[in-house]
């Protein structure tokens, strides 16, 4: 099988191309040749800009691939001017997408792929616009269009993700026995799945006739308050998990950079149901558990030097102490 990956340095990327390389598979990436390549040899490289529509579909004019997956289509511009490039080019067309197409409050949980779209952030709401756009042209061109809709899904190569605070120093206040702010009460639920199990995902509706014109949740199987979640890594460093439980609505005035993703994720339940994906391929679901996947990911930052000293900024302690100080004022009952 000859994979094409527009894109292709990622995280679920690197994943999906490491996997298919060892299993013997051809792969070519498309990109602009700016970000570090982390595979084993083998893949070939074609440099150019996906945004250079023109260009882009020339690139690919006397090319097939059996598989095309598509890593980097944020806005559906990109996704017409693929469907321009590999319509009769391509077996299977695959597009990583996201759950945040139906980000916010949702009317079943664990959310299914027949939830509607309804993004409350942009970033879910072009995503959703890419969809609409793909599966229109499987309906009316038969262009061979498959959805996988990806949450969290982390691995070495990224950092350990806080829902609120830097992910370079959670490692380090943990480490250290500092106070770290959780949003709302901590039982909020949420899901994470390692890029090698979101890349078996991948693979796994590859080359299956029954997954064009589909759409599959990708993610962990695996639910953890946000509460488990830190204190599963802070076991895993040799850390402490001492929790400042702050409302999400707090978080968002006193420090809106760092609780920019609570409005259209971190404050939603957060978990996801795979059956289908499960129903139509070989995929069997998250195999690398949380605790195993914080351990490894740590483990690799810490080697990269990519572990940051919290001392350097006291923001988050301050940002405490005030909360603190504010809540002791408030009149108590008796």
């Amino acid at each position: 099988m000859h994979v094409l990956f527009v894109g292709g340095t990622g995280l679920i990327s690197t994943a999906i191309a490491r996997q298919l390389l060892e299993a013997g598979h051809q792969v070519t990436l498309f990109n602009r040749g700016q970000s570090e390549n982390r595979l084993p040899t083998g893949a070939q490289e074609i440099n150019g800009d996906r945004k250079d529509y023109a260009q882009f579909e020339r690139t690919f004019a006397d090319k097939t691939y059996d598989v095309v997956v598509d890593m980097v289509a944020f806005h559906p511009d990109d996704s017409a001017s693929a469907v321009r490039a590999f319509a009769g080019r391509c077996g299977q067309f695959i597009h990583c997408s996201t759950v945040c197409v139906y980000s916010g409050p949702v009317t079943t949980i664990p959310t299914p792929e027949t939830e509607p779209y309804h993004s409350i952030g942009g970033y879910g709401k072009d995503k959703a616009a890419c969809e609409r756009l793909l599966l229109q042209a499987f309906e009316e061109q038969k262009f061979p269009a498959t959805i996988m809709r990806p949450s969290h899904s982390y691995g070495e190569g990224g950092h350990l993700i806080r829902p609120f605070g830097p992910s370079e120093t959670f490692v380090d206040r943990l480490r250290k026995g500092k106070p770290l702010i959780v949003l709302g009460d901590g039982n909020g639920l949420w899901a994470s799945c390692h890029v090698d199990d979101v890349a078996r995902g991948f693979i796994g509706v590859m080359g299956s006739p029954k997954c064009l014109g589909q759409a599959y949740n990708i993610t962990g199987d695996e639910y953890l308050s946000w509460n488990m979640y830190h204190q599963q890594v802070a076991e895993v460093v040799g850390g402490t998990f001492d929790p400042v439980h702050i409302p999400t609505d707090v978080l968002r005035e006193a420090a809106p950079q760092w609780a920019g993703g609570t409005h259209e994720i971190f404050q939603w339940p957060s978990i996801f149901d795979n059956g289908k994906i499960k129903r139509d391929t070989d995929y069997r679901g998250q195999a690398i558990p949380w605790r195993e996947g914080a351990r490894r990911t740590a483990a690799w930052l810490e080697e990269k030097g990519w572990l940051k000293d919290s001392d350097t900024d006291d923001y988050e302690d301050r940002l405490i102490a005030a909360w603190r100080a504010k809540t002791a004022e408030l009149p108590k009952q008796g």
